[in-house]
């Protein structure tokens, strides 16, 4: 298969400052792989080290250790033939709302040395890709949020990267328009064979997605298709709300075996055929069970699988 991006052994630290009183490692010895035509994410929360690599593939910082590769050019040496390489979107928008949509996308093609019937060209073949054809002499600011990122995704197309990496792309969206952009991407992925990378804190966009990389304290805990991360929880998850939840999970533990963990005060037990170990767990204790839910494993779990902690207690 073929690689389009190779990071190993990535490692990024930030000097010490007058309000940082010691160097801060923001990512650690990460490693990963991205096919052409995938669509990868770095999924994490805020402080993970997401947005570090991101500014490292984006070529915005060079990592203190470790190298990339890039559509086959080394990010040590080939900064500019990887910038002509990608197209990038970023967490904060980029477009001057005074102006149409097509004026936007005239202003980013000239950057690139484009002009004339080519440039007119791409701009259709863009605006075409995200959908916004009709809407070319509209001015941005009169645009929904979602409208406004689709035209952010139309500049990062311009040039016809190989890659397009993005930064918290659907922020500020509705989960509406959240789920559109996302299939927006799957679209360029499998039409266009456009190998997308991009960072996010939201779950159901990373679900969205070919394979996940799990980012933890700047660290890259697992890495793997959604589907493949959900079955590694080996069964259902069974969360258990008690008074005396550290009672609780040693009795569960000793009784039934397994290890099952505290989450924001509640236990959380992991457990194959959840359906038939819920009664079972009941009559085990009875009266000292307030509540019991059963879910099929999320991204979430996942992350507390590999973590012991909730996605959003960070």
């Amino acid at each position: 298969m073929d690689t389009i991006i190779q990071a190993e052994n990535i490692t990024h630290r930030y000097p010490q400052t007058r309000r940082q009183k010691v160097p801060v490692t923001a990512v650690n010895r990460v490693s990963f792989s991205v096919p052409r035509g995938e669509i990868f994410c770095l999924l994490g929360p805020n402080g993970s080290g997401k947005s570090t690599l991101f500014r490292i593939l984006s070529t915005m910082l060079r990592p203190t250790e470790g190298s990339v590769m890039i559509n086959g050019f080394p990010l040590s040496t080939q900064r500019q033939l990887i910038r002509r390489s990608i197209g990038v979107v970023f967490q904060r928008p980029s477009l001057d709302l005074k102006l149409t949509v097509r004026e936007n996308l005239l202003h980013q093609g000239h950057l690139y040395n484009l002009r004339g019937a080519d440039l007119r060209t791409r701009i259709a073949a863009a605006l075409e890709n995200v959908g916004l054809s009709e809407s070319g002499d509209e001015l941005v600011e009169h645009l929904s949020g979602g409208n406004q990122r689709r035209v952010e995704l139309a500049k990062s197309l311009l040039h016809a990267p190989a890659v397009l990496i993005l930064d918290e792309p659907s922020t500020g969206l509705d989960p509406v328009a959240r789920k559109e952009f996302g299939l927006r991407l799957q679209k360029l992925s499998r039409q266009e064979n456009v190998t997308v990378l991009l960072t996010t804190h939201i779950l159901d966009e990373a679900d969205l997605c070919d394979r996940i990389g799990i980012m933890d304290r700047g660290a890259m805990i697992a890495c793997d298709s959604p589907a493949s991360l959900k079955q590694e929880i080996g069964g259902d998850v069974i969360t258990v709300q008690t008074s005396s939840p550290d009672n609780m999970r040693d009795a569960i533990a000793k009784k039934f075996g397994g290890d099952p963990k505290i989450v924001n005060g509640s236990v959380r037990v992991e457990r194959r055929q959840g359906h038939a170990f819920l009664p079972e767990l009941v009559e085990t204790f009875p009266g000292q069970i307030d509540t019991i839910t059963l879910s099929k494993p999320t991204l979430e779990d996942v992350y507390i699988h590999h973590t012991g902690h909730k996605f959003s207690d960070e």
